[in-house]
């Protein structure tokens, strides 16, 4: 069994590494959206608090959320395992999951400098109709400004803006590296250099899981 958790600023490509690896391995992503929309849409107790809190523009706590996430990881497609995306968020959440018993196999940390994080998120362009998502350099569509799958237009999202990403990057230090030291100091957590191209960063993460 595999159960891992990607850690990653915004750029370092950890939303590629993920698909890569659930596609490898055959075990599925748990996000945090998604699971919760899941407990929505079946119509149970935990579903219907995360609605009424969110119709009232409400955060989530974090208990509700890491409930909402052992109940996934408990399905029958995650017997082998999973990936964990965009969760845990803060200390709190990976504490609260170690209490529920939920075992971590490793945390993987993908590295990259900030100003390339910058570059790279300048490049990137999303079809505004399939969403598809494009890099100038690291995955050009066949044709400048059009999707190749459905002929939309690519547009720059709003918030790959440089003082954009800047901010998100300064959040992303402040709220996730103290998850990542936390699993650090635990000895689960594996550090990849993430600058040697989307190969070379799958090549690593999966050897650090052969230690």
């Amino acid at each position: 069994m595999m159960n891992l958790i990607l850690f990653g600023p915004p750029g370092a490509g950890k939303g590629t590494q993920t698909e890569i690896l659930c596609n490898r391995l055959g075990i599925p992503k748990i996000g945090t959206g998604d699971a919760l929309r899941g407990e929505i849409r079946k119509g149970t107790e935990l579903g219907l608090r995360c609605k009424t809190l969110m119709d009232e523009g409400k955060f989530v706590p974090d208990e509700i959320v890491t409930e909402i996430i052992r109940n996934r990881v408990n399905s029958p497609d995650c017997r082998n395992g999973f990936i964990l995306d965009g969760f845990p968020r803060n200390l709190a959440q990976a504490k609260k999951l170690s209490e529920m018993g939920i075992e971590i196999t490793k945390a993987i940390a993908i590295n990259v400098p900030d100003d390339l994080l910058v570059e790279r998120v300048q490049g990137r362009v999303v079809c505004e109709n399939c969403g598809l998502s494009y890099h100038a350099v690291n995955a050009p569509p066949k044709k400048v400004g059009v999707c190749d799958v459905c002929g939309g237009s690519l547009v720059a999202r709003p918030d790959d803006k440089p003082e954009t990403v800047r901010a998100r990057l300064a959040t992303y230090r402040e709220q996730t590296q103290p998850v990542v030291e936390y699993y650090a100091s635990i000895g689960l957590l594996q550090r990849v250099d993430g600058t040697k191209g989307i190969q070379a960063t799958t090549e690593q993460i999966l050897l650090a899981l052969e230690d």
